[in-house]
């Protein structure tokens, strides 16, 4: 018997009016696809009924891309060409990335004015937007073989602390994927709109996100469908790669105590034992000590036992490092712990009992956990892209997400001057008047920053643009207005007018480590190009099998009847034979066909002589009566 699942009325599209939108959380550790199907979230499974698709790359020596679970078992194999955690270096530059000796990737700068951080691979240099789109492009895959078409869109969701840089190489991935992006959403507001629309909650509540590279902490006040964002903070470089960075070091620190000549670790065996780091820590969720035991390329046996005593011990900092974005969120949005009516827990590290005690100490209250940490935010983000295609008939559903990082522009002194605060509701826009500091001035140079600090050597910078043609005045006779534009993705856009003269200048900002437009067109017409060699090798290897067929086929019939025909017809249809023999080792398919064609040519009076021969055998010994009847 089947178990259907059965719409109210009007929440449910008719098939032709349904249009396939999909929710994608693209975590550290593990990425995820979901959608909406008859009115109900669900997490879209691959054809091996796993949900969680690891966010791991793997460049193969036949120059094959492999993500996921076949990805991950290669990790300690072959560390340098598998990518696990590129999340965490979007967006950023080398500079950006602390303590890259225990992260066993080939790192290269960019040398362009980017700077923005490279892999070297067996596949050549990649990026963080590549290594990303690899990984959204399998999940389109998923989602269009589950739902039975093209998508119309998707929302993607990102941490609530990425910064303008971060969000942009996001959105570069997807549109390298072939992805619509619909909208880019906060991951708490993701898990809110989950938790909210699936408990009909109300209230003040807070979504305590600790993934595998990132920890936000998002306050939202649920009302009728409307989740307002009161206050978001967090740090983009903290999650649960760093509880296990902090047992490999532990691990690291008893095999020195027991081996005298203990050598620096190869990149094959930092990588194993961070793969048995992360194993430890997940063992030790539901038990009291984790064993670790494997052999170092050097022939050193690792064999040690890691309590949860310990485990807590190691990791202490770091869960008392997520209250302190935690208080200044409570801070920002002018509240109480007695204010707040739930905590909800997102992120698969949110699973260490630690972490739980610790929110429930700060809070006072037992955080709620009845939805899957791990898939939450994928719920959500499947929700918001359901209503934004239109597919809700009903308008029930409404985000006021909040930029997590003042934006700004460079004074004079290097200062920095706050045009939209933190915490504002997206969308905004907001505009400042300036004027000229010199006699004549005629231009303006603009840097826009991104940061919480005074000085513009602390903030990021985010671009540079300049106004030019402003009239000669006195200084500070001249108004140019800047207004800065961020939209429901939390990206930015700023513009400059010269009041008196109507003069005027506009950037839509690409961050320092963002994809220029050029650079996204290359990464296109590179995945084009490869997409039609893949046609190539299929229109080859399709050709390269006709023929392998056609050739035994002929071979054989030349056996049983090659005396049909004359010495010189089969000497001509096996020079043919071995002509299409050599052409078939060749690369070229059409070169393959026309050989074919030859070599059926060759054989049209073999193929006559046998169908005569043929007929004859099945009429022999009948008369004239005997066929008629």
């Amino acid at each position: 018997m089947a178990l259907l699942q059965i719409s109210e009325p009007g929440q449910s599209a008719a098939p032709h009016q349904h249009k396939l939108a999909v929710g994608i959380d693209l975590g550290t550790t593990n990425s995820l696809v979901a959608t909406v199907r008859s009115g109900m979230s669900t997490v879209l499974q691959d054809a091996h009924g796993h949900g969680l698709l690891p966010s791991v790359v793997r460049y193969a020596p036949d120059g094959k891309v492999i993500v996921g679970h076949e990805a991950q078992a290669q990790l300690s194999a072959d560390p340098t060409n598998t990518i696990a955690s590129v999340k965490r270096f979007m967006g950023r530059s080398l500079h950006d990335i602390a303590d890259r000796a225990h992260i066993p990737y080939r790192f290269v700068e960019d040398d362009s004015a980017k700077k923005q951080v490279q892999l070297q691979t067996r596949a050549g240099l990649k990026t963080p937007v590549e290594i990303s789109a690899e990984i959204l492009n399998a999940l389109k895959k998923r989602a269009e073989n589950a739902l039975g078409g093209e998508l119309t869109g998707a929302v993607i969701t990102v941490p609530a602390y990425f910064d303008d840089a971060q969000r942009q190489a996001t959105k570069d991935a997807a549109r390298l994927a072939g992805l619509n992006v619909l909208r880019l959403l906060n991951e708490p507001t993701a898990a809110a709109v989950a938790y909210g629309l699936d408990n009909n909650a109300e209230g003040i509540f807070v979504i305590y996100d600790l993934g595998g590279g990132t920890f936000d902490v998002s306050i939202l006040k649920l009302t009728k469908g409307v989740f307002e964002v009161l206050a978001t903070n967090g740090d983009s470089a903290l999650g649960g790669d760093d509880f296990d960075h902090r047992i490999y070091c532990w691990v690291l620190d008893k095999v020195r105590e027991t081996s005298k000549n203990f050598s620096p670790l190869n990149e094959e065996d930092t990588r194993l034992l961070l793969t048995k780091a992360r194993q430890a820590k997940e063992w030790l969720t539901d038990n009291f000590e984790a064993q670790i035991v494997c052999k170092l390329s050097n022939g050193t046996m690792v064999d040690v036992t890691l309590t949860a005593t310990q485990f807590v011990e190691l990791t202490q900092h770091l869960v008392t490092k997520t209250l302190s974005p935690t208080r200044k969120a409570m801070r920002d949005a002018q509240l109480d712990i007695t204010d707040i009516k739930g905590v909800v827990l997102v992120g698969g590290a949110t699973r260490m009992p630690q972490v739980r005690h610790a929110v429930e100490e700060y809070f006072q209250q037992t955080p709620l956990t009845n939805l899957d940490p791990d898939k939450v935010v994928a719920l959500g983000a499947a929700i918001q892209a359901n209503a934004l295609v239109g597919n809700r008939s009903d308008s029930d559903l409404l985000l006021l997400d909040v930029t997590p990082l003042s934006l700004g522009l460079e004074t004079m002194g290097g200062l920095v001057e706050k045009i939209i605060p933190r915490n504002s509701t997206l969308p905004v826009a907001r505009a400042q008047d300036f004027t000229t500091y010199k006699d004549g001035q005629t231009a303006m140079s603009i840097q826009v920053v991104q940061g919480e600090r005074e000085l513009v050597a602390d903030c990021r910078s985010l671009a540079r643009f300049e106004l030019r043609g402003i009239p000669p005045m006195a200084a500070g006779a001249a108004r140019i207005r800047v207004t800065f534009t961020v939209d429901a993705d939390g990206l930015l856009s700023v513009s400059a007018r010269e009041q008196t003269s109507g003069v005027e200048a506009n950037i839509v900002v690409k961050p320092s480590y963002g994809l220029s437009e050029d650079e996204i067109t290359r990464m296109l017409k590179d995945s084009f190009s490869g997409a039609e060699q893949d046609k190539h090798a299929r229109m080859l290897t399709e050709a390269r099998v006709n023929a392998g067929a056609i050739i035994q086929s002929i071979t054989q019939a030349l056996k049983v009847d090659g005396d049909l025909i004359s010495t010189a017809d089969k000497q001509a249809i096996e020079t043919e034979i071995e002509r299409l023999k050599a052409t078939s080792q060749a690369g070229d398919a059409d070169a393959i066909n026309k050989a074919v064609d030859a070599l059926n040519h060759s054989t049209e009076a073999f193929a006559q002589a046998r169908m005569n021969a043929s007929v004859a055998k099945a009429l022999a010994g009948k008369n004239l009566e005997d066929i008629q009847l």
